[in-house]
């Protein structure tokens, strides 16, 4: 299998009925999501599943407890059919020269924003992240994120850990998305293709593949 990228953060698994989702992966997987917390304000919620060491799978769909948001839900969610993986983030050293790396090589993979969430335990994680429509709408180029000082989603007690094998994508024209993922500083295997993000985690039950 081809080997895992450096500094990733975790993956992103989106979809438009999350309690479904959760139960898909749990039945496939033998393995259950816990509740990572709501994104207020944004209409959505996560499920969180640790892929080892700081690696870990995000889970995301709407929030059936949050009133409907004012604009899009992340990720796309609002236009899912079904779930998929959309996208993956990468946590660089320095956030902002990566940016600032990124753009000199022509790529503006958007503004930095910050966010927030609590988890249930009440513990508040706060982290900056890329996010604009300049970003490569493929998804297969990650978006950056920098937690700061604030504790890392895998440090939550009792979360579950399924490791992650491998991580590859497809895309019509690879050599495209390339220099992309070169000017971000991430490394992914493309193969021609529809666009597509794939998956495979170790778990109870054997290797299961998720795209």
């Amino acid at each position: 299998m081809n080997a895992l990228p450096a500094r990733l953060d975790h993956l992103v698994l989106a979809t438009p009925e999350l309690a479904a989702t959760v139960a898909e992966f749990t039945e496939r997987t033998g393995i259950a999501p816990v509740a990572g917390g709501a994104h207020v304000g944004l209409g959505t919620r996560n499920f969180l599943v640790s892929l080892g060491g700081s690696r870990y799978l995000e889970i995301i769909g709407p929030d059936p407890e949050q009133p409907a948001p004012s604009g899009p839900r992340p990720f796309g969610v609002d236009g899912l059919a079904a779930a998929r993986t959309v996208t993956w983030a990468v946590s660089p050293p320095d956030l902002d020269a990566a940016v600032a790396a990124a753009r000199a090589q022509g790529y503006d993979p958007g503004p930095v924003r910050a966010m927030s969430r609590r988890r249930p335990d009440g513990t508040l994680l706060e982290w900056r992240l890329t996010d604009g429509d300049t970003a490569h709408p493929s998804g297969l180029v990650p978006f950056l994120i920098d937690w700061r000082s604030s504790p890392h989603p895998t440090t939550a007690s009792g979360l579950p850990v399924a490791p992650l094998l491998e991580l590859t994508a497809t895309a019509p024209v690879p050599d495209e998305i390339r220099p992309l993922l070169s000017a971000v500083g991430a490394e992914l295997s493309v193969a021609a293709g529809p666009v597509g993000l794939s998956f495979t985690v170790d778990t109870p039950r054997g290797p299961v593949t998720f795209s």
